[in-house]
């Protein structure tokens, strides 16, 4: 089992950045696929992007360019640097880890970030 904790969401303006973080911590963190999702009101939960063990990254077409996920081993911990950030980019940010062998997610708490002038 994986123990997940999400930091750096906030309030920014548009046009600016913010870098999220996940720690992991409970298990190994190479066996698990890391994601971001994000939840808007009204709205259902949708992939941001994800990076795989072995760091290969997939990208959601409206973050494409201006998100970039990342993952450091050491510190057991996936990251998301957000430029160039617009309102509808405005939700709760979760991240979530999957085991790769179990196929059995994890979901963190959630941080919000704030799009807005």
């Amino acid at each position: 089992q994986v123990q997940l904790v999400e930091s750096g969401g906030g309030l920014v303006q548009p046009g600016g950045s913010l870098r999220l973080s996940c720690a992991a911590s409970g298990s190994i963190f190479s066996s698990y696929a890391m994601g971001w999702y994000r939840q808007a009101p009204g709205k259902q939960r949708e992939l941001v992007a994800d990076i795989t063990s072995g760091g290969i990254t997939n990208y959601a077409d409206s973050v494409k360019g201006r998100f970039t996920i990342s993952r450091d081993s050491a510190k057991n911990t996936v990251f998301l640097q957000m430029n160039s950030l617009k309102p509808e980019d405005t939700a709760v940010y979760y991240c979530k880890a999957t085991n790769i062998w179990l196929g059995k997610d994890y979901w963190g708490q959630g941080t919000q970030v704030t799009v807005s002038s």
